[in-house]
């Protein structure tokens, strides 16, 4: 079974950064489509961005084109969410979800795709 362990949450003001953290315990020789979701209080959970572990490919939600970047470190099995500019709209929990399909932008946002989820770690700007 495939472990999700998000961190790096926390409070921020507007204008500023924060750096999450997924690390997960998929089979490094398998290729997963790794993507971080966010859900506000009494909204539909959102697909954010995503990658491609096999090749790389990443796609974004229009809403953090710019400022959000998603990358990997397969070494250490571990994704990151590097959110830059923050919101007061960006505020909700962020959780990182994983499964073994292609990333592709038509797809990649939807729940129903990945098997895998984290806990969640809480983002707050002000």
């Amino acid at each position: 079974d495939v472990q999700l362990v998000e961190s790096g949450g926390g409070s921020v003001q507007a204008g500023g950064s924060l750096r999450l953290s997924c690390i997960s315990s998929v089979d490094r020789h398998l290729s997963y489509c790794m993507a971080w979701f966010r859900q506000a209080p009494g909204k539909e959970r959102e697909g954010v961005a995503a990658i491609h572990t096999g090749g790389g490919n990443s796609y974004y939600a229009d809403s953090v084109k710019g400022r959000f970047t998603i990358s990997q470190d397969d070494a250490k099995n571990t994704v990151f969410l590097q959110m830059n500019n923050l919101e007061p709209d960006d505020s909700a929990m962020y959780y990182c979800a994983a499964d073994r399909i292609g990333c592709y932008s038509r797809t990649y946002a939807f729940v129903y795709e990945y098997t895998y989820w984290g806990q969640g770690t809480q983002v707050t700007v002000s």
